[in-house]
């Protein structure tokens, strides 16, 4: 089992390092090296979609990222405060990003790249779980 937990401040360059985090994990849990474009665009919208969450609404918050690997699955989590869109307010704010920054533009990317995607929200945040699976040696339980 692989646990790595980040947090970031809400700025736009700190997505890259969250992707580039994303890989290294993915690949040394397991996730054939085929799918790590994938962890890593998924990455990049779900870590895109909470930095601008909390620039509008928590800016002094970290965004949070978990990666974790167990039964056979490399798994993500990433978490914001607040909500990407609060209800009633449509696309995000964002007068530069019109459309293309609507909450469920960023979901249905991240659904076509992930294996699995959760979406979980409640008033402490949004919750973006996404996972794929594990393949090899490291999938079939051989220690790291």
């Amino acid at each position: 089992m692989t646990t790595v937990q980040v947090s970031f401040t809400p700025l736009p360059a700190h997505v890259r390092t969250a992707r580039l985090i994303a890989v290294a994990v993915a690949r040394r849990s397991g996730v054939d090296e085929s799918l790590l474009d994938e962890v890593r665009l998924a990455v990049g919208e779900a870590c895109s979609r909470a930095v601008e969450a909390h620039r509008e609404q928590y800016p002094g918050e970290p965004v949070r990222v978990a990666f974790d690997s167990h039964d056979g699955r490399f798994e993500i989590e990433v978490a914001n405060a607040g909500l990407v869109a609060p209800s009633g307010s449509g696309p995000a704010s964002d007068p530069v990003a019109g459309a293309a920054a609507a909450p469920g533009f960023s979901l249905a990317v991240i659904a076509g790249l992930a294996d699995d995607v959760r979406i979980s929200e409640s008033p402490a945040g949004t919750r973006v779980t996404m996972s794929w699976p594990l393949s090899g040696s490291l999938a079939a339980g051989s220690p790291a």
